[in-house]
């Protein structure tokens, strides 16, 4: 090899050696949906860490308060987790995204506390869950309409069940007004309130629900909001107005309970949230997603 070329070999090794160091140097931020706390915290992040010898650094809350967060970039991130595909709708029309893929899937349930004094009714009564939660003394929670895709998603549950259970006013028996703040807390506490026994049960994805090792209802696929053979004579017939946080009113529909995950145009590590995504969809990566209640991922990638 002669002079020139070694020193152009030189050059590529150190050049290759920098690039390693800056990747495993700079952290990699995980922006997410508030219920994969677990999932992202305790288990995907730190496999991710360990296994691409970088710093993992996790942050979540309500999907659409987030997506919010993100385009007005008060918080910038590598990546972003969002279950539904609302919430990625925001950062597409900031420019913030070109493509979201599907990495995981879940179903709503009613999670409970197993020493609340409704446990072993809640336990043994999967056809009359509805009355139960109607008991006066209960304490119900859930997350805000307005900033998260599973305070939407209760009430299209409840108005769902209103029309399977044939009982015209159930929403309105165990929610109340939509704005609640009686019944609203943010996406991630309310599962460790529920935990804590401040809450006798709440709405959950059934994912986080077992993440959290919380007994659950189970509900049937024509209102759980998992199974797209629903959507045209179930899912796509309920609909309500919320008023978001800026003023303005919307009318929302339920969407499929996947969840995408996106590289952001601004992020400061791109090639380490490319890797992340990757491990995402990996055998590695699913089988976390499975251990913690997460079903496979469903549909297309958004945007293509």
């Amino acid at each position: 090899m002669n002079l020139h070329l070694k020193r152009r070999a030189v050059a590529c090794a150190l050049l290759a050696m920098a690039a390693a160091q800056s990747y495993a140097e700079t952290p990699v931020r995980i922006t997410y949906a508030g219920s994969m706390g677990v999932v992202m915290d305790k288990f995907i992040g730190p496999a991710f860490a360990e296994r691409e010898h970088v710093e993992y650094q996790g942050q979540g809350q309500g999907a659409y308060g987030m997506a919010r967060l993100l385009a007005s970039k008060k918080i910038v991130a590598d990546v972003f987790v969002s279950v539904n595909p609302g919430p990625m709708d925001i950062l597409k029309q900031a420019g913030l995204v070109d493509e979201a893929v599907p990495v995981a899937s879940t179903r709503m349930v009613i999670a409970y506390n197993p020493k609340s004094p409704y446990a072993a009714q809640l336990k043994a009564g999967e056809a009359d869950w509805w009355k139960i939660l109607q008991t006066p003394g209960l304490r119900f929670g859930r997350t805000d309409p307005a900033v998260d895709p599973q305070g939407q998603n209760i009430i299209f549950t409840l108005l769902l069940a209103e029309k399977y259970y044939k009982q015209p006013g159930m929403a309105a028996a165990v929610l109340g007004p939509i704005e609640n703040p009686q019944q609203v807390f943010g996406e991630g506490s309310l599962l460790t309130r529920l935990q804590a026994g401040q809450l006798d049960a709440a709405s959950g994805y059934e994912s986080a629900t077992i993440s959290a090792r919380l007994p659950y209802v189970a509900l049937p696929d024509q209102i759980n909001l998992s199974n797209p053979q629903y959507a045209k004579d179930w899912y796509d017939t309920v609909s309500f107005p919320i008023q978001h946080r800026d003023g303005k009113s919307e009318t929302v529909r339920p969407q499929a309970l996947v969840f995408y995950a996106a590289v952001l145009k601004n992020a400061t590590s791109p090639e380490a949230a490319k890797h992340f995504i990757t491990f995402l969809q990996s055998p590695d990566g699913q089988a976390l997603f499975h251990q913690n209640g997460y079903g496979q991922p469903k549909g297309d990638a958004l945007y293509r």
